[in-house]
């Protein structure tokens, strides 16, 4: 037996503490211990003891009795999961803890140093979820679900947002768009409107609406310390819609720097709403000042203060609650962001949420064949709250024209993006926001404000 020498313990003590506080994959790590004159076995049981057993799903699965999954729902969405998992212990016998914060980020990181990780998870964000696959933390779906009823149900946009490098590491239990325009059927009319299909078209409609002495938009991007992001979901929509999902990434993770003539032009598109003659009252100051909530009531008012008004599908929530009396799809509803370039009509941006697994047993395997199914997803469908991009769910469930409208726009979405300004690293998010308030304080700021953002991003991407 080879005896150790103190610098090859140490080296294997700094090992296994890279291993554990700097997520370094478990191949990597056999590679160096082996290097460092370990024998594969004693590797494999270093590794084990670091918590760092390899997930496997290969074999037979442990049988278990419950699972826990740690998740951000909370209210009405905690209370339509938690019907969820009723129903899959109804089905199988195995029982859902769940544990639920609003931070899952800082519970997750903390469970996994202590290598206690949960045995599924709602992934804080798609960058974190990307991050876990490749650092082999997550459990790969593919080798035991049925692929082909996956590929049967979901279109290939969504597979591809559940996945990591070719491999299935997640299951979508709702998702939501960001590709809506709001506005009142019969105040169109009045004005003679018809649905732009295209954004000349809606330009066009918006010069029409102005030219009557009326004003085609509302806006408002007031939201606290968070003021200026409903401008940010308006820029990353015109964004995906001209320059497609490749650019799209190349932007959102700095391949490209913020003075990039791309993002320079989509903003400038923003700005020929912001500033476009008689289109929004009191622009560009009430833009400033209203709230983003205020704001989507206009289009609704009696008589109409508005005619369209931009944000995502959970603005039906806002204006059923100020007009209850107005019926979802009749009374008002929205009309998709209109198409930029061909070439990316049907692109879209918006939000997801990612449900993976840190440990390969029965009950994970069977709770994620079952959270993917029309079965389990129906469920949360049913209740209200939740837009399914699973195919086979029956589109008379939802309750309302309004939803079962934006659950259409996604199910025939052709490609589909976190919004940019969810995806930016805290310091640049904020930059961003703020930066966008001050665009529409005044637009020909614009080259300075680009310029300090990448000078932010710079900073930020590099901490």
């Amino acid at each position: 037996m080879a005896i150790f020498n103190r610098q090859k313990r140490k080296d294997l003590d700094q090992l296994v503490e890279n291993f554990a506080t700097q997520s370094m994959p478990r191949r990597e790590f056999l590679q160096k211990a082996t290097a460092a004159g370990l024998s594969v076995s004693a590797a494999s049981a270093l590794l084990a003891a670091c918590g760092g057993a390899p997930n496997t799903t290969n074999g037979t699965p442990a049988k278990v009795s419950s699972i826990d999954i740690l998740g951000q729902w909370s209210g009405e969405e905690l209370d339509s999961f938690k019907a969820i998992t009723s129903a899959f212990t109804q089905k199988t016998n195995i029982k859902v803890n769940i544990e639920s914060t609003r931070d899952t980020n800082a519970v997750l990181t903390t469970r996994l140093k202590g290598n206690n990780p949960p045995d599924m998870a709602g992934m804080p964000s798609i960058d974190k979820f990307h991050e876990l696959a490749g650092q082999n933390k997550l459990i790969a779906f593919d080798p035991f679900i049925d692929m082909n009823k996956i590929k049967e149900e979901y279109s290939q946009t969504w597979i591809d947002v559940a996945s990591f490098q070719d491999h299935l590491y997640g299951v979508l239990p709702k998702a939501n768009t960001k590709g809506t325009i709001w506005y009142s059927p019969k105040s169109f009319k009045e004005v003679g409107g018809t649905i732009p299909e295209t954004w000349d078209a809606m330009i066009a409609l918006s010069d029409k609406i102005a030219g009557q002495g009326k004003y085609p938009w509302s806006m408002g991007i007031e939201s606290a310390a968070s003021s200026g992001w409903p401008a940010t979901d308006w820029v990353a929509e015109i964004y995906i819609n001209k320059y497609g999902p490749e650019m799209y990434d190349q932007w959102t993770s700095h391949k490209i720097p913020w003075t990039h003539a791309s993002i320079k032009d989509a903003i400038s598109m923003f700005g020929k709403i912001v500033t476009g003659k008689h289109y929004i009252n009191g622009a560009p100051q009430a833009i400033v000042a209203t709230n983003f909530q205020d704001a989507s009531y206009q289009p609704f008012s009696s008589p109409a203060k508005a005619y369209m008004y931009y944000l995502g599908d959970f603005a039906s929530g806002f204006i059923s609650a100020q007009y209850p009396k107005l019926k979802a799809g009749e009374d008002f509803t929205f009309f998709n962001f209109p198409t930029i370039d061909p070439k990316y009509k049907g692109a879209v941006t918006g939000g997801v949420d990612i449900l993976a697994a840190f440990k390969d047993n029965d009950g994970t395997r069977q709770f994620a064949e079952f959270m993917s199914s029309a079965e389990g997803q129906s469920i949360w469908v049913k209740r209200g709250g939740a837009t399914s991009v699973n195919k086979k769910v029956d589109l008379n469930l939802y309750p309302n024209d309004v939803v079962r409208l934006a659950a259409q726009q996604m199910l025939n979405a052709t490609s589909f993006r976190i919004g940019a300004g969810d995806l930016l690293p805290a310091a640049l998010q904020t930059a961003y926001w703020k930066g966008m308030v001050s665009f529409v304080s005044d637009p020909s700021q614009l080259d300075s404000i680009l310029q300090s953002l990448e000078s932010t991003a710079q900073q930020a991407y590099e901490s």
